[in-house]
């Protein structure tokens, strides 16, 4: 998950009158929060510097990308039946595409007013983006893709939701987000159009749970995941021009996916027999 969603997490938590946690950190006051664009550059190629090994070591506040005990994305191989986890609701609405390519990755900004409601916990969806190949694997196996969709809860917790997408047919709304996306760096609104994160959800809706982290850096903790069973697909074709966007034309390394991160014990929850 792509850390510059934080601005737009203190525009919509605009209405606490204080700013605190997304477990691991705290949303900053704009003026701060802007410093975040001026953070240290870095990338996905391990063998440069700026490597996600050495995420940890180019900002202070990046540590937990080193030293954190919850870090995300995993290996889902074993899941314990978790009785108490309800089933996601989704109360998306079609939004305005508005498409960032922040140097990283390609995002949707969705417009305030969709929501999703699991475990007793309203949570608003702030953006959704994508990864290639997958961050998580289950039971081994990454998918060629992976998209991200962003929440956060009127105190500032943040929850995503995760959906693999496999090679298959082509998927008619991710060719309009790859036509439409700014080739470099920067945002456009693409006149008249709009967009609805419900068709990038599978018919099987349950889902593995778990406590992590933000994908990039600061890699702060305490975000909760909800990485669904079913899958949707995307052609080759896509995948390999959603590549194109997330190349470092320095090194020619192709994919924004973090390494897997260790369990360290934690428990991931299934929200249905498998």
């Amino acid at each position: 998950m792509d850390c510059k969603y934080r601005l737009s997490v203190i525009a919509r938590a605009a209405s606490l009158s204080l700013v605190t946690g997304i477990a691991g950190f705290t949303l900053l006051p704009v003026s701060l929060a802007l410093a975040v664009e001026a953070a240290p550059h870095f990338c996905y190629d391990d063998t440069q510097h700026c490597g996600p090994s050495h995420w940890g070591e180019l900002a202070d506040s990046w540590k937990a990308c080193k030293d954190g005990l919850k870090q995300t994305p995993i290996d889902i191989s074993r899941a314990a039946e978790g009785d108490d986890l309800t089933g996601i609701r989704f109360y998306w609405k079609p939004t305005p595409l508005v498409i960032k390519n922040n140097g990283h990755t390609l995002q949707v900004n969705y417009a305030p007013g969709s929501t999703m409601r699991v475990n007793g916990v309203t949570y608003n969806l702030l953006q959704f983006h994508f990864h290639t190949p997958s961050e998580h694997t289950i039971r081994g196996v990454q998918s060629p893709m992976e998209v991200h969709f962003v929440h956060v809860n009127n105190e500032g917790v943040l929850a995503v939701v995760g959906v693999m997408m496999e090679d298959g047919a082509n998927h008619p709304a991710l060719q309009e987000i790859l036509h439409n996306a700014p080739k470099h760096e920067g945002e456009v609104t693409v006149a008249g159009a709009t967009i609805d994160g419900n068709t990038f959800l599978p018919r099987n809706r349950n889902y593995y749970n778990y406590a992590g982290s933000l994908t990039t850096p600061p890699c702060s903790e305490g975000v909760r995941w909800h990485v669904l069973q079913g899958s949707i697909t995307a052609s080759h074709e896509q995948v390999t021009e959603f590549g194109h966007f997330v190349t470092d034309h320095t090194t020619g390394f192709v994919g924004n996916s973090r390494p897997l991160q260790p369990l360290n014990g934690r428990r991931v929850l299934n929200s249905a027999d498998d």
